[in-house]
């Protein structure tokens, strides 16, 4: 079983940086990849970033590419993502989520709210 606990969330203005960390429990040898989504309010989940265990594959959604950066470290069990720039399209919940296969994500943390204003 594995466990993901968000942080690091909170009410910034636009152009503030914020970092979100994911704390990972568990069996975290068997992770394949660790990504960030998003749901902002009245809209579906998004993905926003996903790095792979060795923190050599890693992949951004558009919309966030040249601003957020996804990073991990094994020795902590840690995922961040530093979001610099935010613009209040950014406001949402993000949460932290783990697939063992590459194919479903089987894990997901609760979330951390992220409010940008304008």
């Amino acid at each position: 079983q594995v466990q993901l606990v968000e942080s690091g969330g909170g009410l910034v203005r636009a152009g503030d940086s914020l970092r979100l960390s994911c704390a990972i429990s568990g069996r975290t040898s068997s992770i394949f990849w660790t990504a960030w989504f998003r749901q902002a309010p009245g809209k579906e989940r998004e993905f926003v970033a996903h790095i792979s265990r060795s923190g050599i594959t890693l992949l951004y959604a558009d919309s966030v590419k040249g601003r957020f950066t996804i990073s991990n470290d094994n020795a902590k069990n840690t995922v961040d993502l530093q979001m610099n720039n935010l613009k209040p399209e950014d406001t949402a919940i993000y949460y932290c989520a783990l697939t063992e296969t590459g194919a479903n994500y089987d894990y997901w943390g609760q979330g951390t709210q992220v409010t940008v204003s304008s």
